[in-house]
């Protein structure tokens, strides 16, 4: 989490940053909790809706707490899109970076969250994990590749992503035919067993076939 946390959301530890998940969920222990405070960095913490005691709420904590960085989710930001521009607009903040995190964005909620949260100059930063994972694998690191609306983008450095057909066999880059996405070999935060109950995990990511090494 603090890698992550560090090289994917550029959290610094003179950064005020909000992971506006549910704490119970992977990603809100993870990026509120872990990542953030190990990088000793201050984590904005709220419980309430999004829309009480008003839809502006989100705005008005960002404001008054001066946050830099902003994680959320698609369905929140299409929340948000919903309710409408005029919303944000009547508070004065000012993020570096906005992320999301969970379900695909399609662009058009990318570029409004970019536009109307982000005042058009903002890095943002999809993500693609799960929590067997660990951890960010894919994502757009606009470091070293332009940011795409809508596209989590490149598997993370040290991260070996591939598509594979039907066939087994991975799919070419120019190929634009659907396929599954496999990793190709493990990483430091990947899943290796279930506490108290080792055989299960055999059983559920490796011997059904469902998941398993590939060639």
């Amino acid at each position: 989490m603090t890698g992550t946390a560090r090289e994917v959301l550029d959290i610094k530890p003179e950064d005020t940053y909000w992971c506006g998940a549910d704490i119970g969920w992977i990603t809100g222990h993870s990026y509120i909790v872990y990542g953030p405070l190990a990088l000793g960095t201050t984590s904005v913490m709220r419980e309430g809706a999004p829309d009480a005691p008003h839809r502006g709420v989100t705005w008005e904590l960002a404001e008054r707490y001066d946050i830099d960085i902003f994680h959320t989710s698609p369905t929140a930001v299409r929340t948000f899109m919903k309710w409408g521009e005029q919303i944000p607009a009547k508070y004065d903040f000012d993020f570096r970076l906005l992320t999301t995190v969970g379900e695909p964005i399609q662009p058009e909620a990318w570029e409004w969250y970019r536009e109307h949260v982000g005042g058009g100059d903002a890095v943002v930063v999809d993500t693609w994990w799960q929590t067997e994972t660990g951890g960010h694998l894919i994502t757009n690191l606009p470091a070293l590749a332009e940011m795409k609306p809508g596209s989590a983008g490149r598997p993370v450095p040290g991260i070996a992503a591939a598509v594979y057909g039907e066939n087994g066999e991975p799919v070419a880059e120019t190929d634009e035919a659907a396929g599954r996405l496999v990793i190709e070999r493990p990483w430091p935060g990947m899943l290796q067993t279930i506490y108290g109950d080792p055989e299960r995990f055999v059983d559920t990511y490796w011997a059904s076939g469902t998941f398993g090494p590939s060639r």
